[in-house]
């Protein structure tokens, strides 16, 4: 994988945009939700597959790779059923990269860089879709490497694509460059219409400025476009790259900036160490590490795209192939678990996910057919044999230890579900089934009406209870303000439950990138709206993913109002400083018991 996404300038765009318009080129639409997008929502993982001419032990020769592939006896139904033992439903192959000698691993008619005569793509497109595996191909938009690992020369051919074009054209450079790799990415397009998208490494004002994407919308509507570390507004998704310091190291989804509904995905290395691509080591793979960062993505609706390492002729070193072979049958085991589900704790409900009790952390999910049925898994357990962890309204009727079947003993009372006795922790991940008769308690988005003391133009305070996590409140970066919510008449409330725009990272990655979220707050309540006393409630929200509760005495009002003094993000971050920005918030009249 390549260096660190390039923030393009707003000079870039805007030249990009006016050469579309002058080309007569429509700026294709980014749908944030589109039916090219639900295989890919429904996934739980995919595996990342970098393969090229640098593949240790590395050739400079096209055939001499072809060669070492074939006489390795390389089958593309391997990666698959490696891919199948992941649990994960799709691979992106990435041959047609700047670090692995820009080689291309099918018969290309576009000079400028290694091309087999043999058709892997097509192999393995063809093995995929027996076993119902979708396939994305990567393609880079950087020449900068093209010398690199070599004594002398480069892996790309400005001549032979001159030729190719009938003028002069340097593919070391990046406008070169761009012509010749939309080239090529429009010849895959073409070639293979049976592939389910591209994955871009980053972008390139070429293809922007000579509508690349709109063609390719044109021409393959059901390609996904995926774009990495920028989240370019025409791309389906955005792909962040593996992250370090997050505590628990293994909280991936810490480092996500871009919120749900948007399709995101987190990709990192299974190997703990090295190249993205076999460098020649059998690298340790860290379970612990690899297994929370799965878990964590998908309690967090975010799609894990794990990285192993082929060799050249396909195969993985036996680290990585002991991993596979543990988790097809760790995730099996639990697998309800982890198919058809949603991330608990943001827009589909469920139990709350994060830090609970005595050091114990992770993740929920809910069923998709039926929001009723929840699985807590226990990624760091507590000390002791007790777990604990707010119900978000839920009533409890039964909970079952997943993987062997016995019951738990529970109690529910102030908010929070307590499971006791547990004993046979799993090391990675214990997993229980919380099978509930719906909520009770909640008011309904339709009992109350929200107003704000300041909104950003586009996004009021209505949104807070629209029941679209799409739409979102934005406070216009005025600190303290607040929410109000009137119930109409005097009822009982007992607490306030509030869903946060998961578009910032949740603790301080450096000093221009930190949690918009909210730090300092106080709670008042009022009959008339107008006299409000003193707070019934203050303190501080830790800054977390996930839903946030602020428990309130046992109170009857008509009006509540949330007054948020500050949030976490400090100055030096231009961007989020004072930014607040809230999906939806809801009442609670009473914890369940």
């Amino acid at each position: 994988m390549s260096a660190p996404g390039r923030r393009r300038s707003a000079i870039v765009v805007l030249f990009s945009v006016l050469a579309l318009l002058g080309l007569g080129v429509t700026p294709a639409t980014a749908e944030v939700q589109h039916p090219r997008q639900d295989w890919l929502r429904a996934s739980t993982a995919g595996l990342f597959l970098h393969w090229g001419m640098r593949t240790s032990p590395g050739y400079t020769s096209c055939s001499a790779w072809e060669n070492a592939i074939t006489s390795g006896g390389w089958s593309p139904d391997y990666w698959i059923t490696e891919a199948q033992k992941l649990h994960a439903q799709y691979l992106v192959l990435a041959s047609f990269h700047s670090r692995l000698g820009y080689s291309k691993a099918w018969p290309s008619k576009v000079p400028g860089s290694c091309s087999t005569k043999r058709d892997f793509v097509r192999e393995l497109l063809d093995a995929a879709n027996k076993r119902d595996m979708k396939v994305i191909m990567y393609m880079t938009d950087d020449p900068q490497w093209h010398q690199e690992g070599r004594p002398s020369g480069s892996w790309l051919d400005s001549a032979a694509y001159s030729r190719y074009k009938g003028r002069n054209v340097d593919i070391t450079t990046r406008d070169g460059f761009g012509e010749f790799s939309s080239d090529s990415i429009v010849e895959v397009a073409q070639r293979y219409p049976e592939l389910s998208g591209f994955w871009i490494d980053n972008d390139n004002a070429y293809w922007e400025r000579t509508g690349l994407y709109e063609r390719i919308r044109k021409e393959r509507p059901h390609f996904l476009l995926s774009n990495n570390n920028e989240d370019t507004p025409i791309m389906d998704t955005i792909s962040n790259e593996q992250k370090t310091g997050m505590s628990p190291n293994y909280d991936y989804p810490q480092a996500v900036y871009t919120a749900a509904p948007r399709l995101i995905e987190a990709c990192f290395k299974l190997p703990s160490a090295g190249a993205w691509w076999y460098s020649g080591s059998d690298s340790t793979v860290d379970y612990k590490l690899t297994i929370g960062r799965y878990l964590t993505n998908l309690g967090s609706d975010v799609k894990a795209l794990m990285a192993e390492t082929a060799m050249v002729n396909g195969k993985f070193p036996s680290k990585q192939v002991a991993f596979n072979n543990f988790a097809a049958n760790f995730f099996g085991e639990i697998r309800e678990s982890i198919y058809g589900v949603h991330g608990g704790g943001y827009g589909h409900g469920g139990l709350k996910p994060g830090f609970w009790n005595d050091g114990a952390h992770g993740v929920t999910t809910v069923a998709k057919a039926d929001p009723n049925r929840h699985y807590i898994h226990v990624l760091n357990r507590p000390s002791g044999s007790t777990l604990r962890l707010r119900d978000n309204g839920y009533q409890v009727a039964k909970v079952t230890n997943l993987r062997t079947g016995n019951p738990v003993s529970f109690s529910q009372a102030n908010g929070s579900l307590t499971l006791t006795g547990v004993t046979g922790w799993n090391e990675y991940d214990t997993v229980f089934r919380v099978d509930t008769d719906g909520r009770a308690g909640v008011y309904p988005s339709s009992a109350f009406t929200v107003s704000a003391s300041a909104s950003a133009s586009g996004h009021a305070a209505a949104a807070v209870n629209d029941g679209n996590h799409a739409t979102y409140w934005d406070s216009n970066k005025s600190t303290p303000v607040s929410l109000r919510f009137d119930l109409g008449s005097a009822k009982p409330v007992r607490y306030l439950a509030v869903n946060q725009r998961e578009d910032s990272v949740s603790y301080a990655r450096s000093g221009t990138e930190q949690s918009a979220r909210i730090k300092d707050y106080r709670v008042y309540v009022s009959d008339d709206g107008g006299n409000w006393g003193s707070p019934v409630a203050s303190g501080q929200l830790a800054s977390h993913r996930g839903v946030s509760f602020v428990d309130i005495p046992q109170t009857t009002a008509r009006h509540v109002r949330l007054e948020v003094v500050s949030t976490w993000a400090a100055a030096s971050d231009g961007t989020r400083h004072k930014r607040l920005r809230v999906d939806e918030a809801w009442l609670g009249s009473a914890f369940v018991s």
